[in-house]
């Protein structure tokens, strides 16, 4: 299953309330990995002010917003690269 990244950090109430958007979004359809940026120094640098972001393949799908259409494209090239599943 692929796998979706959320940088995130304690306290962002934008984070908490992109994650209440996203995971019924993803049920099935990809995992979900949620990681604190303040954990890493590097991360906090990279990334700052800029959270919540979501990554999906290494791709940078959204800042700030869940942008819906970027995730569902996200989604069906995930599925459509799957063998079988055509």
């Amino acid at each position: 299953m692929p796998e979706l990244v959320v940088y995130s950090r304690r306290g962002c109430h934008l984070c908490e309330d992109l994650l209440a958007e996203l995971e019924p979004l993803l049920r099935g359809q990809a995992d979900l990995r949620v990681v604190d940026i303040d954990s890493d120094p590097r991360l906090a640098a990279a990334w700052g002010t800029r959270i919540p972001v979501v990554m999906g393949g290494g791709d940078l799908l959204c800042e700030a917003r869940l942008d819906r259409a970027a995730l569902f494209a996200w989604l069906r090239g995930c599925r459509a690269s799957r063998p079988g599943d055509r």
